[in-house]
């Protein structure tokens, strides 16, 4: 055997028992988690519901108010559609949902790492997360015309999601969420609260890109309940998934800049 096909053959053999390892302790995960999610639910201040006033959060007023800013960094990044991944492509368990690539995700920070590539050429946005009480994760979120993400559930009741309309194509009212049986839909400037382990699913029904700032930010929670999730949390940044995540992005963030460096090379 050719000893540069032996080398790929094993490569692409560990790389398979590395994505059942992930997937399967993702899958574990969520088992072990069920019982403590709806303890957890039940102990949070601001109730256990698909959806969440945004009077709730002090924080997203002032987000609001820059999503103008946050908006021109994002669209110089669209110029090079390539250059940003499908979200199975870093995060491989959600291969079911965007494996058609049509569900792509620039990722600014993931349960306690971050892009530094990324948040540099995003410096206001990064600020900006940086600031949210409890952000762990924080990406753009870009979903194709047509794109349907199939119904589904998050990982962790322990979190938020946040969603902030950055590009939101017309009729905007076919850019929507449903979140157990209640459905929102997206605009410019503003913003949507929700508990992403109610069955959900999204949809795109217009000719144009939707992009949304994508956040998970701790649920608010109290005594002994924020003292456990707190300790989940850590268990989950140092999960197989969100390593195997770092790592992805990683190698990914290195193949865009090597094509950079040959195209400027050439």
């Amino acid at each position: 055997m050719d000893a540069h096909y032996a080398r790929w053959v094993g490569c692409a053999y560990v790389a398979g028992i590395r994505e059942r390892i992930v997937t399967v302790s993702a899958d574990i995960g969520i088992k072990i988690l069920e019982p403590i999610e709806r303890w957890i639910g039940r102990r949070s201040p601001v109730g256990d519901t698909p959806f969440y006033d945004n009077d709730r959060f002090p924080w997203i007023a002032g987000i609001e108010g820059q999503w103008q800013e946050i908006r021109a960094e994002l669209e110089p990044l669209l110029a090079d559609r390539e250059a940003i991944p499908a979200f199975h492509d870093i995060s491989v368990d959600q291969v079911d949902l965007s494996g058609d690539g049509q569900w792509q995700t620039y990722f600014l920070f993931g349960y306690g790492f971050e892009v530094p590539e990324h948040t540099a050429v995003c410096p206001r946005t990064a600020q900006l997360c940086r600031e949210i009480p409890g952000m762990k994760t924080a990406m753009f979120s870009i979903l194709q015309p047509g794109k349907h993400i199939p119904a589904h559930r998050g990982p962790y009741k322990g979190v938020l999601r946040y969603h902030l309309g950055l590009i939101v194509p017309e009729p905007n009212e076919k850019c929507r969420i449903r979140v157990g049986d209640e459905w929102r839909h997206w605009s410019e400037g503003g913003s949507i609260v929700l508990d992403d382990t109610y069955d959900h699913e999204v949809f795109n029904d217009t000719d144009g890109t939707r992009v949304v700032l994508f956040l998970d930010v701790v649920r608010p929670l109290t005594g002994i309940a924020e003292k456990i999730n707190t300790f989940l949390l850590w268990v989950i940044a140092h999960s197989p998934l969100v390593s195997d995540a770092r790592r992805r992005q990683e190698q990914w963030t290195a193949t865009v800049n090597q094509r950079r460096r040959e195209t400027q090379n050439a």
